[in-house]
């Protein structure tokens, strides 16, 4: 039984990525309306009635934004830390809400998913690690920084979505407000495409089926930037890498 996942797009305007094994299919984070991720979902052949479970990384907008109203309209249950549900609207549905803890893998039906905590301006953020005991998918995007504990999740992934959301150089020379840039640039915000390639040259690599360089920047990153950086750090042709776009994320893949 295949460990597939697709996304339904990735950047600053809106985050979501889709899980599936067998007949369970959990969302992680939903930035976009109800409207819009209904009909993201369904360019991939699945309605709201077909997921299990939302999970969600931390509260930035691009990442809880659609929560809260696509959970209590589909009466989904919503998987994230304490620090997250902070910014829940207070009237939603307390019989929704499931609290993970940061270092505890958990199962949602057929789908093992292994949190960890990542270097981010945000309460309590997390980044998952999804698999079925054979396979596993790596997730890491909104993270300043790598950790030990970052790179042991994301070693020996069959697949895996990576953050590149700035190239150094064009970040640094763009119109951004130097606060906003060093924001951006510092321990707790975003990595960068040699840092994402960095994490990629440290954990083991020899089960990796794909890698998938996301939340890019519409301002300051390009994709052949994003690819080439990870494919020097795999040693691989830059055609082999993809990239998760804002307006079509990507399609299905199995991991």
């Amino acid at each position: 039984m295949a460990l597939r996942f697709a996304s339904l797009g990735s950047g600053s305007s809106g985050n979501g990525l889709v899980v599936e094994r067998g007949r369970t299919r959990l969302l992680l984070d939903c930035g976009f309306t109800i409207a819009e991720t209904t009909a993201r979902l369904g360019r991939l052949g699945l309605a709201p009635r077909d997921l299990a479970a939302i999970l969600v990384t931390h509260e930035h907008t691009d990442h809880l934004g659609g929560v809260a109203r696509f959970a209590k309209r589909h009466a989904i249950p919503v998987h994230l830390t304490r620090g997250t549900a902070l910014s829940l609207p207070l009237d939603f549905p307390a019989s929704l809400v499931r609290f993970i803890d940061p270092h505890a893998a958990f199962a949602v039906e057929e789908i093992l998913v292994d949190p960890f905590p990542v270097p981010h301006d945000a309460r309590e953020p997390v980044q998952f690690a999804f698999g079925d005991g054979d396979r596993r998918l790596g997730v890491a995007t909104d993270l300043g920084m790598s950790t030990p504990h970052v790179e042991e999740k994301l070693t020996r992934c069959d697949a895996l979505v990576l953050e590149c959301n700035h190239d150094a150089a064009m970040l640094a020379g763009g119109s951004y407000p130097r606060a906003l840039k060093d924001r951006i640039a510092g321990r707790y915000g975003h990595l960068d495409n040699d840092a994402a390639a960095a994490i990629v040259a440290a954990i083991d690599t020899t089960r990796l089926k794909h890698v998938l360089a996301a939340h890019l920047s519409k301002e300051n990153n390009r994709p052949e930037l994003a690819r080439a950086a990870l494919a020097g750090a795999l040693g691989c042709e830059e055609s082999w890498v993809g990239v998760a776009t804002q307006a079509e994320g990507f399609d299905w893949r199995s991991a």
